[in-house]
């Protein structure tokens, strides 16, 4: 199988690696400045130092149009942040083989009213407006690039509506160390690795301030909640949530040392602003971005997010690190599943 992967930051480049040794895979960087270093060390230093890539993956960049890179290829990866999937899937349009996409978040809304129509995209939206006879997908899941580029045992989902999708991803990507199970709940695997990250953020503040196991339970827990409260209410299945894109990849990003969402929720505990607590990251942190978005639209629909809020709140510069925490321990009592 002939692949082409977009973007060649540390997921781009982890799910590159991982399929190198079984199949034709090419690592196209928009930049060409970084395509020729990667050419020359054969290390992607900024994204993911430490990890050789495979002599059998070919590397392009911006030197190489885009029209040209995908032709011949069997399947199209898309490893750009949210921000960038509308111009690629407009680029995209027109491909007559399997897409798919890599980001989890929200687009930042198009418009300055407040209504439904001005509210962030997830990207099967996006591709809805941008790309509607694309057949494309999404794949997700509990996976850090560093794991997955080291051979390390990960599992995924591949989610689509196309059945040739879905069997494509798995042809691509399934291993002796990556698990790929096919899924053709869109809505339900994007709302989960959208959501997640709002929620690592509360988690990783909850850490940060030494709150407690027992806290961090229960946050993970009631997180969960409004997660699948937020999917149905967008037309997803509730036991999705229960699956790999739901709590697999929540459990990852709100405990696992090398999330970048939950370190910011641990450095706004330490008193960093927003801004140094992005700035030091070096990479995106998904959460921060599609915050608002997750509450807009859970609020659009009459779902309560609390966490959520929380969040946005705290982000917003409205609560500090503790008065967060009293805010929500301070609400009603409720029942658990009402």
């Amino acid at each position: 199988m002939k692949i082409l992967v977009i973007g060649a930051g540390a997921w781009g480049t982890a799910v590159a690696v991982s399929s190198a040794a079984r199949h034709q895979v090419t690592l196209w960087a928009r930049d060409a400045a970084l395509a020729a270093d990667l050419r020359a060390s054969r290390v992607n230093a900024r994204y993911l130092p430490g990890v050789a890539l495979p002599a059998g993956l070919r590397l392009q960049g911006g030197d190489v149009p885009l029209a040209e890179a995908i032709k011949g290829q069997d399947l199209i990866i898309l490893a750009t942040p949210v921000s960038a999937a509308r111009p690629m899937l407009q680029a995209l349009q027109h491909a007559s083989v399997p897409v798919a996409w890599l980001s989890k978040g929200f687009e930042a809304p198009l418009g300055t009213t407040p209504s439904s129509a001005s509210f962030g995209l997830m990207v099967h939206e996006i591709r809805a407006q941008a790309a509607i006879n694309l057949r494309a997908g999404v794949l997700s899941g509990p996976s850090f690039a560093l794991e997955v580029a080291r051979g390390q045992p990960t599992a995924l989902v591949a989610a689509s509506e196309h059945p040739e999708v879905r069997d494509a991803l798995v042809a691509a990507f399934h291993s002796a160390t990556l698990r790929v199970y096919a899924n053709d709940d869109v809505v339900g695997v994007e709302v989960g690795g959208a959501v997640k990250n709002v929620l690592a953020i509360a988690t990783g503040l909850c850490d940060g301030l030494q709150l407690g196991l027992n806290a961090r339970a229960a946050l993970i827990t009631r997180g969960l909640a409004e997660m699948t409260r937020l999917g149905v209410a967008l037309g997803a299945r509730a036991e999705t949530f229960t699956g790999l894109s739901g709590l697999g990849d929540l459990v990852l990003t709100a405990t696992g040392d090398l999330s970048r969402n939950r370190k910011v929720g641990l450095l706004l505990a330490e008193g960093k602003t927003l801004a140094q607590a992005v700035d030091s990251l070096g990479h995106v942190a998904e959460g921060v971005y599609c915050a608002r978005t997750v509450v807009q639209r859970a609020a659009g629909l009459g779902v309560e997010m609390p966490i959520a809020q929380s969040v946005v709140d705290l982000l917003d510069g409205k609560l500090k690190p503790a008065e967060a925490v009293a805010a929500l321990m301070g609400r009603g009592p409720t029942a658990e599943l009402a």
